[in-house]
């Protein structure tokens, strides 16, 4: 299906199209169980930045000024059936850039946007920038996060694989700065991790700003409660209900 995007079911008569923007130092193989939970209707695209999975050896982006000019186009192919959006963490502010390109340049939207353990994208920074750490200094404020195995913290080979990944896509979310426009006209869902010290419930809260139609959740569990095995279920059981207004 291309380099953007991984589909792990394809499902050929799909009627709704979900596309999932994984977190920083994620890849497209968090959503690839999120088929055997929907039905035959819908479709699930994982978008795949390059440096990770298939993409391992390619130069990944370190700007979403950059990414965004070339992602958008790479995914409209995918939109010939309405779809809807989930990001996780940086993956959230990805998927918000996006919807925002395919509404002004293309008029496509999404039916929905979900996001999870995300910050508004109008709010500035609350933590100091961590990508141009050197390497020993960025994997002891990585660690904080909770979110990579400490067994591959540990691992001197693995981590020099995949720091270039992991400091460019810090890089993505720490030089971004939001650019006022127009909101967005789809309905938008925030989950926040009710353990999240990352993404606090009231800087989730503030994605209100972006859409005339919006709906905040709390879920049990850290900044990457999207791991336990309910979440899934819980945001696709959401999704499901679309299914009528797609068929329309």
């Amino acid at each position: 299906m291309g380099k953007w995007i991984v589909c792990s079911h394809p499902k050929p008569h799909s009627q709704l199209r979900l596309l999932c923007f994984p977190h920083a130092g994620g890849s497209a193989r968090i959503f690839h169980d999120w088929p055997e939970l929907l039905p035959s209707t819908v479709e699930v695209c994982a978008v795949e930045l390059p440096g990770r999975g298939k993409r391992l050896f390619e130069t990944p982006y370190t700007s979403i000024d950059s990414l965004i000019p070339v992602l958008g186009p790479a995914l409209v192919p995918f939109l010939d059936i309405p779809f809807a959006c989930f990001g996780h963490s940086l993956g959230a502010r990805i998927a918000f850039e996006v919807c925002r390109w395919l509404q002004q340049t293309v008029q496509l939207t999404p039916l929905h946007l979900w996001t999870a353990a995300a910050r508004a994208p109008h709010l500035p920074p609350d933590r100091p920038p961590i990508h141009g750490l050197s390497n020993a200094n960025f994997i002891v404020e990585l660690r904080q996060y909770n979110g990579t195995p400490e067994s591959v913290l540990k691992n001197p080979e693995m981590m020099e694989l995949m720091l270039p990944m992991l400091k460019a896509d810090f890089s993505l979310l720490e030089t971004y700065q939001y650019r006022s426009d127009t909101s967005l006209t789809c309905p938008v869902t925030c989950f926040w991790g009710e353990q999240d010290e990352i993404a606090k419930q009231v800087d989730v809260a503030a994605w209100r700003k972006h859409t005339s139609k919006f709906t905040l959740e709390a879920v049990p569990g850290d900044h990457f409660f999207i791991n336990h095995p309910m979440f899934p279920q819980r945001l696709l059981s959401q999704l499901i209900k679309l299914i009528p207004t797609a068929e329309n």
